[in-house]
């Protein structure tokens, strides 16, 4: 089993690779670098975040964005 340093180590390097592509990367809908993202993840307490990749007509990732699905799971489930 992964220990958390390697999981957000290798998370950091595969986005630092998507940021040398050029591909936009976005967290709650901000602009985030691969060290804020990572840090989001490590700083979550109840959150969970859903990745997102947009792609452009060919085939290719454009665009990753991260979501925090508990906070919009939330606002669904009140009634």
């Amino acid at each position: 089993m992964k220990t958390e340093e390697t999981v957000y180590r290798e998370l950091y390097a595969e986005l630092e690779k998507y940021e040398r592509k050029g591909v936009n990367m976005l967290i709650d809908g901000y602009q985030a670098s691969p060290l804020q993202i990572v840090a989001a993840y490590m700083a979550k307490e109840e959150g969970t975040y859903m990745r997102d990749y947009m792609m452009n007509p060919a085939g290719n990732i454009e665009a990753l964005a991260f979501t925090n699905i508990n906070e919009y799971r939330q606002a669904v489930m009140t009634p």
